[in-house]
């Protein structure tokens, strides 16, 4: 079974990035009721064109819909910030 990161950065491929810095920061929040769940917290920042011109929320949204289940299942918390190319 292939690893949260692995299947994260595999399903943000449907944004065609250029980037992906992703943080598994669990450790962090070790002892709070989400990591008891299993859900792991991440960290990530992304670049693709596939959000230009788009507002902060509809970056989020793009992210979480590309992530779909995981976002029920093995995420807890996700920090995203979403940037075209030249923003970076």
């Amino acid at each position: 079974m292939p690893a949260t990161a692995d299947v994260i950065r595999e399903r943000l491929g449907a944004l065609n990035p250029l980037t992906v810095d992703l943080r598994d920061e669990s450790e962090q929040h070790a002892g709070h009721a989400g990591a008891a769940s299993g859900g792991g917290h991440w960290e990530l920042t992304i670049a693709s064109e596939a959000v230009r011109g788009k507002t902060p929320v509809a970056r989020h949204r793009m992210i979480y819909e590309a992530l779909g289940d995981l976002m029920k299942r093995d995420i807890h918390a996700l920090t995203n910030e979403a940037f075209a190319p030249e923003q970076l």
